[in-house]
């Protein structure tokens, strides 16, 4: 009897620590803050934006199936390396919204090429799948993406807001 009752309290514990997760509330981007330039740590799992030189919010990130490594083909389901800029920016996308990087460049395309393989493309910074915005924060805690950097609807609607067209974006290991 006094195991059950202390696996229900340890069972609870663990239901509050996870709803305290998952509905603390994050510090938002300053209103009117223009972003111009975008950091990628994959190692360390977040993006970091600056608005003038100066740091102004951590995004934690979800990336590619295969985190560790440059991206060098097309499939193979890693993240790319290097600097890039945001190409495009999409309301209507399958996963909520979208910022386009410019992956690959002319040494990407080449090396794929040297590889007699394609390097890939399609690289975004994305919400979630459409109808599974409710996941919210848990999906940082694994990488499920096909190469490209993940962050909650919340996260990529302020980014999508703050960041124009052009703005560098450096993807470091």
């Amino acid at each position: 009897m006094k195991a059950k009752k202390i696996l229900f309290l340890l069972f609870l514990l663990l239901l509050v620590v996870v709803c305290g997760y998952y509905f603390y509330p994050e510090k938002k981007l300053p209103a009117g803050v223009q972003i111009d330039s975008l950091v990628a740590t994959k190692s360390a799992h977040e993006l970091q934006a600056y608005s003038k030189g100066k740091f102004m919010k951590r995004y934690y990130i979800s990336l590619g199936k295969q985190p560790v490594g440059a991206k060098e083909t097309e499939g193979d389901n890693k993240t790319p390396e290097g600097k890039y800029f945001i190409y495009d920016k999409n309301p209507n996308s399958d996963y909520h919204k979208n910022l386009g990087v410019s992956y690959p460049d002319s040494l990407d395309v080449a090396k794929a090429a040297k590889m007699g393989t394609s390097a890939g493309g399609d690289i975004k910074i994305h919400g979630l799948r459409n109808g599974m915005g409710f996941i919210g924060k848990f999906q940082r805690w694994t990488n499920w993406t096909a190469g490209c950097m993940a962050v909650t609807n919340t996260e990529i609607d302020e980014l999508y807001d703050a960041v124009k067209v052009g703005t560098p974006i450096e993807i470091k290991p």
